[in-house]
């Protein structure tokens, strides 16, 4: 299969609104998920080596596709028992990319994987223990309920996350201009959503949020029906792929297909990377695509929006 037929296929599935989840056990009976967009492969739990002052989530390192590469403790990351040392070699390994960096994910153990629609997975209740590392829950036709993982979150408390702009990155005269102007973020991990917001106000700009794809729908289309040109009072919008209810392709649908919505500039801003995720962004309509968190990039395509209104309203 070509690259472009693997891409028509792939599309088709987040066009529809629809995801795959790889699920898992780490503790006990319960099962946790994580979307397999994300998954490059699944191993026995291989030999590891130890690092000197490793994060404590980190259990050591191995090597995988010629890339050596952390393994990480995911029951420990999220607040639950760490699987024990004698319990490891009967793990698996879940190896992933994120925001342009390859990690393995220990479990205790690989179910299998399901295909559901977004509308059928909602937000977390809110509450404290391990919800707070939860996007989003689902349930299967048996009502068992699976619990999918904030991944963004377990990887900012283990990597360090550059979060500043660079010098001469930021167009000052540019963003005097700009002062005020608004920009819509959807984004369903708080952690994704406040690396955003605190980009777009760095720049001077007003950010609005959602933490849901639907919610980002139902608030756009509400303004639109009150008569808001859409595309002026908001410069662009940032949106996350995976949310619970609606996800960012089905998101950028919806507004391409709604007169109303259809010139609102769309930026993909998301944890999945690679020329595969750009060819599907574009496919259903997203203006711009980058990869989880450069804000340089972000500050990058934030800036070229800006300056194609700005020469608009000049001529």
């Amino acid at each position: 299969m070509s690259l472009l037929d693997a891409v028509d296929l792939r599309t088709q599935l987040v066009g529809e609104n629809r995801l795959e989840l790889l699920m898992f056990r780490l503790q006990g009976k319960q099962l946790f998920a994580i979307n397999v967009f994300k998954v490059q492969e699944v191993q026995q739990m291989p030999q590891l080596t130890l690092m000197p002052n490793r994060h404590p989530n980190i259990v050591g390192i191995t090597h995988v596709r010629g890339q050596t590469i952390p393994v990480i403790d995911l029951s420990k990351a999220i607040n639950m028992e760490p699987i024990s040392c004698e319990d490891r070699a009967k793990c698996n390994i879940i190896v992933s990319e994120y925001n342009r960096s390859v990690q393995a994910f220990m479990v205790r153990s690989v179910d299998h994987i399901i295909n559901l629609t977004w509308d059928k997975v909602a937000p977390p209740p809110q509450g404290a223990g391990r919800n707070h590392y939860l996007t989003a829950i689902t349930k299967l036709d048996d009502d068992r309920l699976v619990e999918v993982i904030d991944v963004e979150k377990v990887l900012s408390e283990v990597q360090n996350c550059h979060m500043q702009i660079s010098e001469n990155v930021l167009n000052e005269e540019l963003l005097q201009w700009a002062q005020g102007r608004r920009v819509y973020i959807v984004d369903d991990s708080q952690v994704g959503l406040n690396q955003v917001k605190s980009t777009v106000e760095s720049m001077g700009l007003i950010a609005e949020t959602a933490t849901d794809g639907w919610q980002g729908w139902c608030h756009l289309e509400s303004l639109a029906k009150q008569g808001v040109e859409v595309a002026e009072y908001y410069s662009l919008m940032v949106t996350d792929a995976e949310m619970p209810e609606m996800d960012g392709y089905r998101l950028t649908s919806q507004c391409r297909e709604n007169p109303s919505l259809k010139g609102l500039y769309i930026l993909l801003h998301t944890s999945m990377s690679g020329d595969f995720n750009n060819h599907m962004a574009k496919k259903v309509g997203c203006d711009a695509f980058i990869s989880k968190f450069d804000p340089d990039a972000l500050a990058q395509v934030i800036q070229e929006r800006l300056l194609s209104l700005y020469e608009q309203e000049k001529t």
